[in-house]
């Protein structure tokens, strides 16, 4: 090989020349300056990489192993018995250090907060006693881990969000109150203002915001640090002063604060230094309160390297995860102790007060509402203390007092935003929907009787649907309004918009005026959009409702293979398209512009100018906001009273006012004629669709008349009658986009564009039939056959084949099996899928797809299920006279030919797992070393040729 290297051939790592002790070597395609290459450095780009392939030509490295001259041809049976027995002793090590993870992070940590919460709760001394031996107890084990786990999940969405609020309080500051509380008692110590100040402003501007602001300052002298607030020019004091600019309307209590009057006649006397001096020791002896100020980039980094997952869990292999779950149990019984039982007593003690406690008993959920009543009593109380600490002086008792007041507050607004709200939403809209499906509100507190947890849980997940797409709606409102016109609506795409801070910062007062105005916009919207509807379509059209929601177990229709059609066609069509967000913002576009000129507010409502439309208030185009965020922030600020942010001057005609009202009266008339059409429409289109698929049976339309037909009415759920009409009207929009898209092209170019959508058309269709039609329905046989049938269906019964359901059955798991191909190793079904999908419908090569993708799988699917029926038919008759054997065999071939696979798979794996131990052991003795394998390329021309 030195014959190979000429003197210009350089190292492409460390740029040196090869010599007799380290050659270069060219393991990959790469040619030129960068072919050669020494092992070590090769070994050591590769532990930095942690890549065993060439970044550049993607070729991957060979090494061939050198061994010691003494290594036997074959290795003794003493030194795999001995390697056998070690790999042994690792995995059982292994198994029983995961087990034991395992039995503390899953088992005693719920099972001791579950047993723990649950004697706290007895209220007696007994069970506080007896708690030790309540813990070891197998009694209810499973019941109680699984409690346990909502508990600890409890904790620490508790955990979570009080480091949540502590970094939304580091970004924007505390409330105002309590900033001029930090600020107005030291007024009489002017000298001590100037202590924060730098003398030359050296301090880093991110330093400045992190340690500045008044919030933090206040903590610190509630725990025993003595500092005033920064200046008013300081960088976070700018900051709050912006963040406290855009909201709401609180009187002069809002205005920012000016603490340069208390310092700008203070003359710059000798004594700062040691005022400063004194100041930072009295710091040090308050218990290091300003100790992180002064951390350590170093230190922190090294610490977030010692600290992961593994090490925190325990999946490292070591036992520090013990200290962790101490930890984790301890902080359970503190969060248990201060967010749960304390709470709880209060409440108990208020109701008491109140004499309503047996009215709280007689509810569903007892605990939950006297806990939440507990919450509301001690915020009363932090707020009473507050004051009562505020009159005696203690002020660090006052400033933790609010501390705990804030906490308070924002815990339960959050719980009546994305709780209550919503809920309130989900049962008012069940209850203007009760005559479209022909029940009641007795029929409805019936169920919720029945099940009170599961009602709760469908109708605040109704409501929260509900308020997202509301929300969504505005947005979309946004985009082609002038901006202005929503001025009382708040944008939650808007970057300095926080639920949280306004959560903080605004009264209690505020909050429940905005609350109470928000349901009530919801709440008309509802009476607009489906009460009134409802009512109105029951006059026009007297037997269109009420809709089918239940079906007799007689139906001629299967529910299974209409929800995975629902599931796997429709929705994702619906939902995974942008076409209906565009065809509805075009759709308010054009009643905009209509309106505008009826009303002659064209100026007012779209602005005077189209150009504009691209200058939205939100500045984020059509974005939706994301669902923790928006749907948290819709019920907190949906109407802000305050001037716009982006306002827009407008010409103001005459008669504004009127025109306003008559601007409202058209969009409730609107609202209500396109519910109608919403309503009515895609349902009327899917019973019809239902009516011509099942052949010889009547329209599916519910009929209230008695008559002999009414027995032979064959009913479908208006969910997929609903789904089917929407999804053919949103094939009819879109072909007619199409088209009008066409129009301006000349009919030789529309001519040209229909024959290439027919073209595409009939080889989607091809595709379908083959991908989405012949293998669903092979494998839902295979299914049928192999578990269904054996598992159900008695041996001396003779089982009956629905196709219709083996198709359905098979798409489901047609889906799952790619996606399981997708996430396996690399191999020709998984490239065939990836270049099927990369190619898409309009790029789609049906001679790749019959070829490479189709093929294989209609041949496997059909050798499994020919073989077997071909042996069960033909060979076993000519062996086997009895007919039970014969009818046995044939039921238990397909399940006896699956295990036989599954074995012969399970024997190949192990042989390879022992072959792979095998060489492990030999390397592990007798290996000393590698040798890195030059690329041939002579080798690799001749192949090629």
């Amino acid at each position: 090989m030195d014959s190979e290297v000429s003197n210009a051939d350089i190292c492409r790592v460390c740029r040196s020349e090869g010599v007799a002790d380290r050659p270069l070597f060219h393991p990959c395609i790469c040619t030129g300056s960068i072919k050669w290459i020494h092992q070590e450095c090769l070994m050591q780009w590769m532990r930095y990489s942690r890549k065993e392939y060439c970044e550049l030509c993607g070729y991957r490295f060979s090494f061939t192993p050198i061994y010691s001259p003494d290594m036997p041809r074959r290795l003794p049976l003493r030194d795999l018995t001995a390697g056998l027995l070690s790999s042994i002793a690792t995995a059982v090590k292994y198994w029983f250090h995961y087990t034991l993870v395992a039995l503390a992070w899953l088992g005693l940590v719920p099972l001791t907060a579950c047993r723990i919460y649950r004697a706290l709760f007895t209220g007696t001394l007994d069970a506080i006693l007896t708690l030790p031996f309540n813990i070891l107890s197998t009694e209810n084990v499973a019941a109680d881990i699984f409690h346990g786990c909502f508990v600890v999940t409890c904790t620490l969405f508790a955990f979570a969000g009080l480091v949540w609020l502590r970094e939304q309080i580091l970004h924007g500051g505390g409330p105002d109150w309590m900033q001029r509380d930090n600020i107005v008692p030291q007024a009489e110590d002017l000298p001590r203002v100037l202590d924060n100040i730098p003398e030359e402003g050296g301090e880093d501007e991110e330093e400045e915001q992190a340690h500045g602001a008044a919030w933090l300052e206040g903590l610190g002298q509630a725990l025993g640090e003595n500092e005033p607030p920064p200046p008013q020019d300081s960088p976070n004091a700018r900051l709050q002063g912006n963040d406290a600019a855009p909201r709401a309307a609180e009187g002069p209590v809002n205005a920012p604060q000016e603490p340069e009057d208390y310092v700008e006649h203070e003359p710059a006397g000798a004594d700062e230094p040691e005022q400063l001096q004194d100041h930072q020791d009295q710091a040090d002896g308050d218990g290091n309160v300003g100790e992180d100020n002064n951390w350590i980039p170093m230190e922190w980094d090294r610490a977030a390297e010692e600290i992961t997952w593994e090490r925190l869990l325990g999946l490292d292999g070591s036992l520090m995860f013990l200290e962790h779950v101490f930890w984790v149990i301890s902080l359970n019984t503190l969060f248990i102790l201060i967010f749960a039982y304390s709470p709880y007593h209060m409440g108990v003690l208020t109701l008491s007060m109140l004499d309503m406690r047996e009215a709280a008993s007689a509810s569903h959920f007892e605990g939950l509402l006297t806990t939440l009543i507990g919450y509301c009593a001690v915020g009363i109380w932090f707020v009473v203390l507050h004051r009562v600490a505020g009159w005696l002086g203690f002020n660090k008792a006052k400033r933790v007092l609010g501390l705990c007041y804030v906490v308070v507050k924002v815990s339960m607004l959050s719980v009546v935003e994305i709780g209550i709200i919503p809920l309130v939403c989900g049962w008012w809209l069940d209850i203007c929907s009760l005559s479209m499906f022909d029940v009641s509100l007795k029929d409805r507190e019936a169920s919720f009787s029945s099940a009170p947890g599961t009602s709760i849980f469908i109708h605040w997940l109704i409501g929260m649907v509900y308020v997202y797409y509301f929300a969504s709606f505005i947005l979309l409102l946004r985009e082609i309004l002038r901006p202005g016109v929503l001025w009382f609506l708040r944008n939650f795409n808007d970057p300095d918009f926080s639920p949280i801070q306004e959560m903080i910062h605004l009264p209690i007062l505020e909050h429940i005026r905005k609350l109470l105005i928000s349901a009530v916009i919801f709440g008309s919207a509802v009476l607009l959009m489906l009460w009134l509807p409802i009512r109105l379509l029951k006059m026009i059209l007297p037997s269109f409702l009420p809709y089918t929601i239940s079906l007799n177990n007689d139906t001629h229709v299967n529910e299974l293979s209409l929800e995975l059609l629902l599931l796997q066609v429709i929705l994702p069509a619906l939902l995974e398209q942008s076409h209906t967000r565009i065809w509805l913002k075009g759709l308010v576009r054009g009643w905009c512009k209509v309106v505008a000129w009826i009303l002659n507010i064209h100026s007012y409502l779209l602005g005077d100018g189209d150009e504009k439309q691209g200058n939205r208030e939100d500045g984020q185009g059509g974005n939706a906001p994301e669902a923790g965020a928006g749907l948290g922030a819709v019920h907190q600020a949906l109407l802000m009273m305050e001037p716009p942010t982006g306002f827009q001057p407008y010409q103001r005609p005459s008669f504004f006012i009127a025109r306003l009202v008559g601007l409202l009266v058209i969009v409730c008339i609107s609202l209500v004629v396109f519910s109608l059409i919403a309503l009515t429409l895609p349902v009327w289109l899917g019973r019809r669709v239902m009516a011509l698929w099942l052949v010889g049976a009547p329209p599916p339309a519910p009929q209230t008349a008695q008559s002999a037909d009414a027995q032979t009415e064959v009913k479908v759920h208006e969910l997929y009658t609903a789904a089917c009409g929407l999804y053919l009207c949103w094939l009819a929009a879109r072909a007619v986009t199409l088209v009008l898209g066409w129009l301006p092209q000349g009919r030789a170019a529309m001519m040209e564009r229909l024959k290439q959508w027919c073209v595409l058309g009939i080889k989607t269709i091809l595709a379908s039939v083959i991908l989405l039609g012949v293998i669903p329905l092979l494998f839902g046989l295979m299914l049928e056959l192999i578990v269904i049938i054996p598992l159900r269906v008695p041996i001396h019964q003779t089982p009956i084949l629905f196709i219709w359901q083996d198709w359905a059955l098979g798409v489901l798991y047609t889906k799952i099996a790619c996606a399981v191909t997708m996430m396996g190793p690399d191999w020709f079904l998984r490239a065939a899928i990836e270049r099927a999908y990369r190619d898409g419908i309009r790029d789609m090569n049906l001679t790749f797809i019959f070829k490479e993708l189709a093929a294989p799988v209609i041949i496997s699917f059909g050798l499994a299920l020919s073989i077997p029926y071909v042996i069960a038919y033909s060979a076993v008759p000519v062996f086997v006279a009895n007919l039970q054997m014969r009818n046995f065999i044939a039921r238990r071939i397909y399940p006896s030919l699956l295990l036989l696979c599954v074995f012969v798979v399970l024997v190949t794996l192990q042989i390879r797992q022992f072959k792979k131990l095998y060489e492990h052991i030999k390397n592990d003795k007798y290996l000393v070393g590698q040798r890195l394998v030059n690329y041939d390329h002579r080798k690799k021309a001749q192949a090629a040729n």
